[in-house]
């Protein structure tokens, strides 16, 4: 290959040798015959030329592709790619002819009917002997059937094993809500449950719409504090992300903790506040968060009485975290804590 190649849909075969034994006269000839012949499908892309054209293409490729000759010189590579293709694969792409390097990389192309192959495409730049920059030669190598299918079949897997420990997190803390709820009929523990269970549905409600992405702290809480006026229920704190499998747990012992405040603590008085808190540790991997209540006085009360069984059996068996409360001549304090890394529990 040299600087006077001309653009074209294959490659020049020179003509075969006159007798056995004679070879062919320029290596470079028996070079582009066997680009040409070869099954691999394989281009041959100008950078001299605006756009990075193609000047070369095999029949494999153009077999490959379902595109005639006169579709594809002359054109950038980039046509083969459609909706599906990863952006990340794009950028590696480009960031490799930008600085000349050779790239090998799985991408997704589709051909000129539409239909999609997985493409283990392979790009490196050719240099002339001074270095200089004249052509980059890209092969591509299509994956079979069988592989895509076992691709798919992985890919299920993992969902159908995220799925299973999702379902296995809200079971369990469905289990601890029903052997921990007490009550005085069978009426009141159906309501206390139900609440409780609802809760539960709403995180799932919010996770799904976020795609099982982790959300923020903040809106986790505003999903069971929003009935409330910003008046009365004061939220503060940073940006936290929390992972999706501690949603669930976090949401529902926001709800046993607002409803104890609702019927027990400073919601429960006329000008009661109650105040949340929160910040993350640093470096990051914990949150602490405050829950202070102002305008009911202990008088009376004991923490247990509370129902807060359940606030301490979720932020250790769900959370891996842990509770502190002590009561301010004005109201309860509850100060909790729990990981939001690998080392959370669940």
């Amino acid at each position: 290959m040299n600087d006077a190649v001309q653009p074209s849909s294959g490659i020049p075969i020179p003509p075969s040798p006159v007798a056995a034994g004679q070879g062919l006269v320029d290596r470079e000839d028996l070079a582009l015959i066997a680009v040409q012949r070869t099954r691999m499908s394989m281009v041959v892309t100008d950078p001299r030329q605006p756009d990075n054209p193609i000047v070369l293409a095999n029949q494999a490729f153009l077999d490959a592709t379902g595109y005639e000759p006169a579709e594809v010189v002359g054109r950038n590579c980039r046509f083969l790619q459609g909706p599906e293709t990863a952006p990340e694969a794009i950028v590696r792409i480009r960031a490799a002819l930008r600085t000349e390097n050779a790239i090998e990389l799985e991408l997704l192309n589709y051909r000129k009917d539409g239909s999609t192959f997985l493409n283990q495409l392979h790009v490196s730049p050719v240099h002339n002997h001074q270095g200089r920059l004249l052509y980059f030669f890209a092969s591509q190598r299509y994956v079979t059937e069988g592989r895509q299918a076992q691709a798919l079949k992985d890919a299920e897997h993992r969902l159908l094993r995220e799925v299973d420990h999702r379902a296995m997190n809200a079971l369990a803390l469905v289990q601890a809500i029903t052997r921990l709820t007490k009550a005085n009929s069978v009426s009141a523990y159906a309501t206390a449950v139900q609440g409780r269970v609802s809760a539960l549905a709403r995180a799932h409600a919010l996770l799904a719409q976020g795609g099982w992405r982790p959300a923020p702290l903040e809106q986790v809480l505003l999903a069971e504090v929003g009935a409330f006026s910003s008046e009365r229920v004061v939220l503060d704190g940073p940006l936290v992300m929390m992972p999706a499998n501690l949603v669930q747990p976090i949401m529902v012992l926001t709800h046993e903790m607002l409803s104890n405040a609702a019927a027990h603590g400073a919601l429960s008085v006329p000008g009661g506040i109650l105040s949340v808190s929160w910040r993350e540790s640093a470096p990051p991997g914990r949150v602490h968060l405050r829950w202070r209540e102002h305008g009911r006085s202990p008088e009376g009360l004991h923490p247990e009485g509370f129902g807060l069984r359940i606030v301490r059996s979720i932020l250790q068996q769900q959370l891996g975290g842990a509770l502190m409360q002590t009561w301010e001549p004005n109201g309860l304090v509850s100060e909790m804590s729990f990981p939001t890394g690998p080392s959370a529990a669940g």
